[in-house]
C-alpha cells in the first residue's frame, strides 16, 4: 500500500498509477515481455493498442476474408484496423471526420476511407461491400449517433462492437424490430477482452517479427513536464500517441 509521509493512503489511478516515476502494483498486474521490445512501443500494449486490436480479434472475432468498418480513427480505431488486417480481413473501411486521420488509417491497413462529414458512411460502406454491409462494425468513438451508423452499416447477422467509451448521460434509441430483424450480435469491448499474459507477449513477438506495426503508433516521446501539451495535441488530433519517457 502506498502512503504519504504522514500515513495517508494513496490509491493509484486504475490500480496502477500514471505519469509518475515510480508506482506500486500487485505482481498479478505485471506481464513480462521480451526485453528486446523497446519500452516506448511495449508501453502502448497497456491500453489503447490492446483495446483496439482486441476489439477486432477478441470481441469482434474477425476472420480471414471478412469485411470490417471502423468508426473513429484515433489510436484505438487505428489499432482495430491493424488488428483486422492481422486477422486477415480483406475489406477494411475507415470512417472519420478528419482527412489526416483517414490517411493514417490507410497506413495501418484500411482499404477504403470515408469522411463522414462529406458522405453518408452507411451508404458508402454498402457500396464497398456489394450492397450488403460489413461483417464487423467497430465503434471506436462511443457516441449514440456513431453507434447507430455502425449498427446499420453491418450485414445481416453481422457483429457490432462498442469499444469507444460513452459518457454516463448518453442514451441510445433503436427500433426493436431492427434489433430483432437484423440478427447478429451487439457487443461491448472492455480493454479488447484481452488476457494480458497471453496477448501482450504475442503482440510484442509479432512486432519484432515485423508483422504488427506497434512502433508506428508512437507519434512522439515527451517528458513528464510535457504531458499537458501532449494531451492538447491529442485533443486537436495532431498525434496518435505521445509516450512519456522518464530520464534515467
Amino acid at each position: 500500500q502506498m502512503t504519504l509521509a504522514d500515513g495517508t493512503e494513496l490509491s493509484p489511478a486504475l490500480g496502477i498509477g500514471a505519469f509518475v516515476e515510480k508506482t506500486l502494483v500487485h505482481s498479478g498486474q505485471c506481464t513480462k515481455v521480451d526485453p528486446e521490445t523497446p519500452a516506448t512501443a511495449a508501453g502502448l500494449l497497456g491500453c489503447g493498442v490492446m483495446a483496439g486490436v482486441g476489439a477486432a480479434i477478441n470481441t469482434g472475432g474477425v476472420q480471414r476474408g471478412e469485411s470490417v468498418a471502423v468508426f473513429g480513427c484515433g489510436g484505438v480505431g487505428d489499432a482495430a484496423i491493424a488488428g483486422a488486417k492481422l486477422a486477415g480481413a480483406t475489406t477494411i473501411v475507415a470512417v472519420d471526420v478528419d482527412d489526416r486521420k483517414l490517411q493514417w488509417a490507410r497506413q495501418f491497413g484500411a482499404t477504403h476511407t470515408v469522411n463522414s462529414r462529406q458522405s453518408d458512411p452507411v451508404e458508402a460502406i454498402r457500396g464497398f461491400t456489394g450492397g450488403f454491409g460489413v461483417d464487423v462494425a467497430i465503434d471506436a468513438v462511443g457516441r449514440p449517433e456513431v453507434f447507430t451508423q455502425a449498427f446499420y452499416a453491418r450485414d445481416l447477422a453481422g457483429r457490432v462492437v462498442l469499444v469507444g467509451v460513452p459518457t454516463p448521460d448518453m442514451q441510445l434509441t433503436l427500433p426493436m424490430i431492427e434489433l430483432f430483424g437484423r440478427g447478429g450480435a451487439l457487443k461491448s469491448s472492455w480493454y479488447g477482452d484481452c488476457l494480458p499474459s497471453r496477448d501482450f507477449p504475442m503482440l510484442a513477438d509479432l512486432y519484432r517479427q515485423g508483422r504488427f506495426p506497434l512502433a508506428d503508433f508512437v507519434t512522439e516521446t515527451v517528458g513528464l513536464d510535457d504531458v499537458e501539451a501532449a494531451f492538447e495535441k491529442m485533443h486537436r488530433g495532431e498525434v496518435l500517441r505521445s509516450v512519456v519517457v522518464l530520464e534515467k
